[in-house]
Formats: structure tokens, sequence, C-alpha cells
């Protein structure tokens, strides 16, 4: 009897097994990666600014629409095939991962969800084309907190005017389209977010301070300054009052995004640290002859493939249209933990020389700490996955 005969969803392809498509999809974006990224990732992290020719390359490959389909302009795959590109370009380089992450895994994801016909039209094919997204929840206030937002939404005929500040909002100095967030009525609690579409060159609405960072250093991390500005209620996204909704569950899926950018940042580091160990002399042969080197080389080795393994579950399940909310949070959390692990592993493996920026390990190791940071610390999954397996929500 099929799956389908009895109701039940078709299983999701095996985790390790790649079909033709994802693996020329994924050998495609090695090779861009490592071509094209790769000789900018040392000048990018030292001035702290994206190269804007490689944006414009996105954009051209196909990277920055992955899931939408083809009909708004985009690439029509999956979203499996947005984690592989996300972990591939995190390989050579974490804040080149985080670009096409929040365009592929939040903004377009939002809007496909979300988003009226006539949002999608209007906006999806610029998300394909040239237009970066960004994605503005985050507040001075609000951080694990999410929804204790003091952003402002005032109704005022056919619009919206909205009044606050936004920060640590990623792509935010590239960025031509945001979905922000904001309260109708801070009584309502989480019932009074909205989520808008707000165009970079609408009037009350400007970027504010670039920060400067530990790591992904590339990618841009702003505030965004919010003066009576006037948003049109043809682009409030969803509802009016149902912005946690949109929130929620696109953060779900931003998490497997996260993971898969850790993953990538844990498969560059190993890699850098097991060819170096096989070039590094001492007492008269590699170090990758010792067996400490070795075993310490398996055990990352290990690591990285546990924390594969668990963000392309999470992102099979998803694209199976299965439950995932719990298998999303482990893969980030793992992910995070595997990552700066691995990198700070692969710094000893250099020993002296993995400590100095003319070496590419100290870089893995500032970019893998923002993984236990952002799109919910790493107490956050823990307290995900304990409501899960413990059922709290239910006893309430």
């Amino acid at each position: 009897m099929s799956a389908s005969a009895t109701g039940e969803s078709a299983p999701a392809r095996p985790l390790t097994v790649l079909s033709e498509e994802e693996q020329m999809f994924q050998a495609a974006a090695r090779e861009f990666a490592t071509k094209e990224i790769g000789p900018h990732v040392e000048e990018m992290d030292r001035a702290g600014i994206f190269d804007q020719e490689l944006i414009r390359k996105f954009f051209a490959q196909g990277y920055m629409g992955i899931e939408v389909p083809e009909a708004y302009g985009g690439s029509g795959g999956t979203f499996f095939m947005a984690v592989l590109a996300v972990e591939e370009f995190s390989r050579v380089d974490a804040s080149a991962g985080v670009v096409i992450d929040v365009q592929n895994t939040l903004v377009s994801n939002a809007l496909m969800r979300w988003g009226t016909e006539a949002q999608k039209k209007a906006f999806l094919p610029r998300l394909c084309r040239d237009t970066v997204g960004a994605y503005a929840l985050s507040e001075p206030a609000s951080g694990s907190d999410a929804f204790a937002l003091e952003t402002r939404a005032s109704e005022e005929g056919d619009h919206f005017v909205l009044n606050g500040r936004k920060l640590w909002i990623t792509n935010a100095q590239e960025a031509g389209l945001f979905i922000l967030f904001a309260t109708i009525n801070r009584e309502l609690g989480y019932k009074g977010i909205t989520a808008f579409i707000i165009e970079r060159e609408t009037p009350g609405f400007s970027v504010g301070k670039k920060e400067d960072k530990l790591g992904i250093r590339a990618s841009s991390t702003c505030e965004l300054i919010l003066e009576d500005c006037r948003v049109p209620k043809a682009n409030v996204l969803g509802e009016v009052g149902k912005g946690y909704k949109v929130a929620i569950e696109t953060l779900n899926e931003g998490r497997i995004g996260i993971g898969a950018q850790m993953l990538g940042v844990a498969r560059g580091a190993l890699e850098h640290a097991v060819r170096y160990a096989q070039e590094r002399r001492q007492f008269g042969r590699p170090i990758a002859e010792f067996q400490a080197i070795q075993f310490q080389l398996a055990q990352l080795a290990t690591d990285v493939e546990a924390a594969r393994l668990m963000v392309y579950n999470a992102a099979r399940l998803k694209d199976a249209g299965r439950p995932f909310l719990k298998e999303a949070a482990m893969a980030k959390y793992f992910s995070s933990q595997v990552a700066e692990r691995v990198a700070s592993e692969a710094v000893e493996v250099f020993g002296g020389y993995g400590f100095t920026k003319d070496y590419p390990v100290e870089k893995y190791l500032r970019d893998s700490k923002i993984g236990k940071i952002y799109e919910g610390t790493s107490f956050m999954q823990l307290q995900t996955i304990a409501k899960a397996i413990l059922r709290l929500d239910a006893r309430t």
C-alpha cells in the first residue's frame, strides 16, 4: 500500500543520498564559492565590507532565489538545495553564507508563505534579480524575548505610520527590501505584532550605525531607524496582529539555515587542519603521523558528520512537509557547538601559526561564535527542544 493511500506523507529522501540534481547543484556551489568568493575573503574580512560585485554574481547565478518558483523569477529549487548552498558558501566564508541564507530562508520564504499574490509579483522577482533582502525583528530591548517590541505602528487612513529602532539587522547595509516587525498595541502582547514590507527608499526609514564585529565581518549588521515612516496597508505581510506567526514559522526554517552555515564553517576549518597536519613536519615527519593528532582530527570529523546529518535531516523534513521544529532547534544548537569546537581545535593544530591572521583558521574561530547567538541563542534552542520532548506546551 502506498503512503498516499494511507494518508501519510511520502518518506523523505535518505539524508546522505543526494539526487543527481542535488549533486550537480552542490558541486556547482562548491566550485563557485572556491573560485569566486575565495579570492576576496581576506580583504572583505579586513575591511568589514562585502564585495558588491560578488553580490551581483550571486544574483546572476541564481543563488538569491533558490527556492522561489520560476514564475516569479527564481530557480524553482528546494529548501534542501538552499541549505546546500549556504553550507558550501560558508565553508569558504561565513559572511557569504549568511548573505544568501537570510535572502533564501528568511525573506523569500516569508513572502512565499505569507504574501498576497500582488506582493509576490511585486517583490519576489526583485529579490531574485537585484534586490537584497533583510529581516528586521530584533530591537535594543528585544533579543531572546523576541516579541517585547517597542517599534510602534499607528493606523492612519490607508497607511501605517511606524516609529522605533531596530538593531542587529543582517544585510541591512546592502538591502533594498526589509521585512520588519512592529506592534500595533503593546497591551495586546504578541497578538499586536504585525509584519510589514518596507522598501529602503520609503520616507522616514533609514539605515543607521553599522556594527564593527568580531566575526562575519564582511556581513553587514546595522540599526534601522523609523521616524514617522509611512507604509501602505497593502504592504502588511500576512494579517494585522499575526506577525508573531510570520516570525515564528520563518525563524524555524531560518534555524536550519544557520545550522548549515555553522556546518560549513566546521567543514572549512577541519579541511584546513587536515591539510596542514599533512604538511607541517616536526621531529622529522608530518604531524599527521602522530596518533594524538590523528585522534584529534578523527573526533572532529565525527562531530562534523553528525552535524551534517542533523542539518540535512531537518531540511529533508521541511521539504517533505513534516514537523521539524525540534529537529531545526537541534541542528542549530549542535552545529554551532561543533563549529566553535572544530575551529578552536583547528587553531591548535596550526599551533602558533593558527593564532595569526596569516593563516585562515583564526577567522573560522571568530566566525563560529555568532552561531550560538543569532536567530535564537543556544539556550533558546535548548528550551525549544525541552518543550518538545517533555510536551510542556500540552500541559499549559
